[in-house]
């Protein structure tokens, strides 16, 4: 394997980037593309840090985007290795941000790296999209790069996310969309009294469950040819006046859906306010839209990376739009294609989370050719 790749993926984990910090990553991922041509603009936007690296200017640009932070390491007595110590062990690299995102980012960094000194004069430009802000609040990250690109009209054509989209074997799924991620802050307000005179009280927490099995008597939705149903789920609640003789006036909950394109978050919301309407419940209700649903149809970007998973591992990937968000929602609505291809997901998060060595350096040969797919047609 190229040693090299294994050197980067272990010295961007060694740095102890928990979000929404860098630890001097993107400074080094500047430093090793600089040789080959790549032009770095750094972008701080709050406490989050940023790089744009571009290589030429031409069209088609083939994106490819990831993230330095990672989610804390949890109890690290728990951990087999220390969670930053980047262990090589049985073939396998472990540390907080192996498969999440440190491994495909190495392997992302050394394709365009190897595509741009293969084919210097190649036609279009290959960029890099970096944040150090997608696993926290992730306002100040991917969300802000689009919009300054796109008011000086510096915006492309394909992106390539290196999220760790595969199942149990790299390269089974590939993910080309997400769901909407819509949550709801809601307020149910009641009359408080003594349990012994229920009518002369009014308990929020009956209001609650007949908000709850109307919501969910039947599905919101059927999905369609990409989406599965859309999901409805209770996530907080609370209503407790402190005493166990009295019925609490006020109920707070938090609930969230991960819907498809039949809605759009504004229609959601309208729904659901239609119901508690409808029901009577006397409420307030605040929503956070996380993202809207994407879809990158079938094309060239698909066809692109479906043929280079196939060539590598032989496997005929699933195009799915399962899993959470990513800054995949940042980036689609520009109107740029957008999938997902990374390493297998079973430990990210997790105490010892690791990924295959070998599964990098196939990982940078897809990618590569995804690159000489998509800018030469070959």
């Amino acid at each position: 394997m190229s040693v090299d790749l294994l050197d980067l993926a272990r010295a961007l984990i060694e740095r102890p980037s928990v979000t929404p910090e860098d630890a001097g990553c993107q400074a080094l991922i500047a430093e090793e593309l600089a040789p080959s041509g790549f032009e770095a603009e750094h972008m701080r936007f709050g406490n989050v840090d940023n790089v744009w690296l571009r290589h030429g200017d031409g069209k088609p640009c083939v994106v490819f985007a990831g993230h330095t932070d990672v989610v804390p390491p949890g109890p690290e007595d728990q951990w087999s290795v220390p969670p930053f110590s980047a262990t090589v062990r049985d073939g396998r690299l472990i540390g907080r941000g192996a498969a999440d995102m440190k491994g495909s980012l190495a392997a992302m960094i050394k394709a365009a790296e190897r595509f741009v000194r293969t084919y210097p004069d190649a036609p279009g430009s290959i960029a890099l999209l970096i944040t150090s802000d997608e696993e926290g609040v992730a306002e100040d990250g991917t969300k802000k790069v689009m919009q300054r690109l796109a008011e000086r009209g510096e915006l492309f054509e394909y992106c390539i996310v290196g999220e760790p989209s595969s199942s149990e074997r790299l390269g089974d799924t590939v993910r080309i969309g997400r769901r909407g991620s819509l949550t709801g802050f809601l307020t149910i307000r009641g009359v408080q009294g003594h349990v012994a005179y229920p009518l002369a009280a009014e308990n929020p927490m009956h209001a609650f469950a007949r908000f709850v099995a109307a919501i969910t008597r039947e599905p919101m939705d059927r999905g369609n040819e990409h989406f599965p149903p859309t999901s409805f789920q209770m996530v907080n609640v609370h209503s407790d006046a402190g005493a166990p003789n009295v019925v609490p006036g006020e109920l707070k909950c938090r609930f969230n859906f991960r819907y498809s394109t039949v809605w759009t978050a504004a229609t959601l919301a309208e729904r659901v306010e239609q119901e508690l309407k409808r029901l009577g419940i006397d409420y307030e209700i605040r929503w956070r839209i996380a993202g809207e649903p994407f879809l990158t149809k079938p094309g060239k970007l698909t066809e692109a990376v479906s043929a280079a998973v196939k060539e590598e591992t032989g496997l005929d990937p699933e195009l799915s739009t399962s899993g959470g968000t990513s800054d995949g929602r940042y980036i689609a609505p520009y109107g740029i294609d957008v999938v997902e291809l990374g390493p297998v997901n079973a430990t990210i998060h997790k105490v010892n989370e690791e990924v295959a060595i070998e599964d990098l350096v196939r990982l940078e040969r897809m990618y590569f050719r995804i690159a000489e797919r998509l800018l030469l047609g070959r």
